[in-house]
């Protein structure tokens, strides 16, 4: 069974920068994709951005395109979000999640990061 733990979350002022950790485990990656969703109050829990282990291709959705990047390190079996230019409405919880290449959903999630970006 794959865990999932993330780190990094905090507190920042609009127009700076965190960075969030994934540490994942339980499993060999190779066919596995690695994302991240994030749930602000009061709205659906909404997808970020993933990375697929083997080729390291990644897709973001257009709200955070080009402000934020996704990365992997093989060795620490980690992903990485680098969120830059960050702005009040990125406030949310930001969730790992992982799942096989081939499933289109997502079958395991960590237990959530708070990142509040104040204006």
């Amino acid at each position: 069974q794959v865990q999932l733990v993330e780190s990094g979350g905090g507190l920042v002022q609009a127009g700076g920068s965190l960075r969030l950790s994934c540490a994942a485990s339980g499993r060999t990656f190779s066919a596995y994709k690695l994302g991240w969703f994030r749930q602000a109050p009061g709205k659906e829990r909404e997808f970020v951005a993933r990375i697929l282990w083997s080729s390291g291709s990644t897709y973001y959705a257009d709200s955070v395109k080009g402000r934020f990047t996704i990365s992997k390190d093989n060795a620490k079996n980690t992903v990485y979000l680098q969120m830059n230019s960050l702005k009040a409405e990125d406030t949310a919880v930001y969730y790992c999640a992982g799942a096989s290449i081939v499933a289109s959903g997502w079958s395991a999630w960590g237990q959530g990061t708070q990142v509040t970006v104040s204006s």
